[in-house]
């Protein structure tokens, strides 16, 4: 951008680029919705009202925004490609992430995070990362890899990495780990925030987790929750994903003194909510729903997480940021009806337009280390009852049940009738062939078996069942397609998912993928599964991280205790 010709352009003293005219424009600074023409020039705006321009629009007094940022979201989540993933979301608003790429550096190590950074480049949409903080999550699982502060200070620097993700190790921050303070002091010397994730932290725990460095936080599910962190002075990132859904529940929290210290995420949305029912405009008209002004909404959309992260050039229409903006027609109910990424028309009427090119793929190594035949999913009975995992419907956190184990002859096994379903962990990056086995209670399935290669945050093979055989059917399709998601009866696969890229992401169309995956999840139903996203549930259920009762291949995991537990209590 040559700064004299800008000026210029400011002016008017040099034909601009683009003039959109008669526009209301959403002033995210002040609050005012003001009638006008936008300029732009270089990709940038560069002022308001009168000017020469080499093209005019006419937007006939639509409504118009900045682009809409997700704080944090987990693209692999969505299961494609980050070329696929922009070609999704960028229709509908989104101009800007920052996605937090742990889940494939917990399969690939640095490979991973070089990958994800290599596919980020020439993409029709700005594309930022968050420096996965935990990989592993906790030493209560096995991973692909473990990334040290050493490992991760190369990547500190760069130009797309504008924070440390998600401090999962709340423990290990508390208790001074040395690597995880080390990780947060590298973190401030960049002048880079770091991203909380502290469920349920609160009282004295929470103050020393704030005076490590941690900023924010996107794990609140309550308001009381959110006030207590809002008011020790964390930022919250408020998510409306498509397993944990808090938008509702921390709505009352949003007011003129807290709306600037707020901002939405995604964290982790499936092909179908994203194709269904959208990405952040869909929090923006859930909130506007509910009561909440829409410039505070779109506000939070916009400004607030483009401050929080520190790009100084996106977020709001005023001269200078990049022409990022957004286009629709009911501000009480905003459906994006075109989008400008730069300046440039990219997509209208939730199509992205045909002129806009994928860049090149990258190529992403293997990902799968499993030796079937060592796998055994038989679980000897002993004296006692057994821990079950029983799922919080539309909540990634669970309960622990106390239960009689249901019996054939010496095993405990599956009960459908009482809703008891086996559950097993098999870890898949190292060969060493552990075997995680529990029970979980709120599938509702009555036959079949259900597997996949994405099992938070390791992304081990997790896999439930009314059997041993369909579950040994699922997981033997997982692996040979190099990761992916199965559903098996009576030994044969009625349904399946390819995720070549590292177990967690397809290449193909987003479009494809939501058919492959919608048909996978009506099996699953026809199974009897009572959940609206079986499989996303199904990948939460290994993440040790979130409370009350977890599985790794290392066993059960109660979070609150962060220990591994018996199956069988006294």
């Amino acid at each position: 951008m040559n700064l004299y010709e800008m000026i210029r352009s400011a002016r008017g003293q040099k034909e601009i680029d683009l003039l959109l005219t008669n526009t209301r424009m959403i002033n995210v600074f002040s609050g005012e919705i003001v009638s006008g023409n936008i300029a732009v020039a270089n990709g940038h705006i560069v002022g308001f009202g009168r000017y020469p321009a080499k093209i005019t629009v006419d937007l006939g007094g639509r409504f118009v925004a900045p682009g809409f940022v997700d704080a944090h979201v987990h693209i692999e989540s969505a299961m494609t490609c980050i070329t696929e993933f922009a070609r999704a979301i960028l229709p509908l608003g989104t101009t800007t992430v920052v996605a937090d790429p742990h889940e494939i550096a917990n399969v690939l190590g640095t490979r991973g995070i070089n990958y994800m950074l290599r596919s980020a480049e020439n993409q029709p949409m700005n594309v930022y990362f968050s420096l996965p903080s935990c990989v592993p999550a906790t030493n209560m699982e096995t991973s692909g890899a473990t990334l040290s502060a050493y490992d991760l200070l190369p990547f500190m620097s760069h130009h797309r990495i504008l924070a440390l993700a998600e401090m999962m190790n709340a423990p290990g921050v508390i208790n001074q780990d040395p690597d995880i303070l080390l990780k947060i002091e590298n973190a401030k010397t960049q002048r880079k925030p770091v991203d909380g994730h502290a469920p349920g932290l609160s009282g004295h725990d929470l103050y020393a987790y704030i005076i490590a460095g941690i900023s924010s936080d996107h794990e609140c599910t309550t308001a009381a929750e959110a006030q207590e962190k809002l008011a020790a002075g964390m930022y919250i990132m408020i998510r409306e994903g498509s397993a944990a859904k808090n938008l509702d529940a921390l709505l009352p929290i949003v007011n003129p003194y807290t709306a600037r210290r707020l901002m939405w995420c995604t964290d982790d949305r499936h092909p179908q909510d994203l194709l269904e029912n959208g990405h952040i405009d869909a929090l923006v008209r859930q909130a506007i729903r509910s009561g909440l002004d829409p410039v505070i909404a779109i506000q939070m959309a916009t400004l607030n997480p483009a401050e929080y992260f520190g790009l100084k050039d996106a977020g709001a229409i005023v001269p200078g940021r990049q022409a990022d903006l957004v286009v629709f027609s009911d501000l009480n109910a905003p459906v994006i009806e075109a989008v400008y990424r730069n300046g440039v028309l990219v997509a209208e009427n939730g199509e992205i337009l045909p002129e806009i090119e994928k860049p090149d793929p990258i190529p992403c190594p293997p990902s799968m280390n499993v030796d079937l035949e060592r796998i055994d999913f038989a679980i000897p009975l002993k004296s006692g009852r057994i821990r079950v995992i029983e799922i919080i419907p539309d909540q990634i956190m669970t309960r622990q049940q106390i239960e009689d184990p249901p019996t054939s002859g010496s095993l405990a096994v599956s009960d459908p009738a009482r809703d008891l379903l086996k559950l097993a962990v098999i870890e898949r990056h190292r060969g060493f062939g552990n075997i995680g086995k529990a029970f979980v209670r709120g599938f509702g399935l009555k036959q079949g078996a259900l597997a996949s290669s994405v099992a938070h945050d390791s992304h081990n093979i997790i896999v439930v069942g009314t059997n041993d055989e369909d579950m040994q059917a699922a997981v033997q399709a997982v692996v040979n397609m190099g990761g992916g998601l199965a559903a098996a009866s009576s030994g044969e696969i009625r349904a399946d998912l390819p995720l070549p890229i590292a177990g967690l992401m397809s290449a193909e169309p987003v479009q494809t993928v939501k058919k492959k995956l919608d048909r996978l999840i009506r099996v699953a139903r026809e199974f009897g599964a009572i959940l609206p996203y079986p499989f996303m549930t199904l990948s939460f259920l290994a993440l040790p991280v979130i409370p009350e009762l977890k599985i790794t291949d290392k066993g059960l995991v109660d979070v609150k205790r962060f220990e591994v537990v018996p199956l069988f209590v006294e």
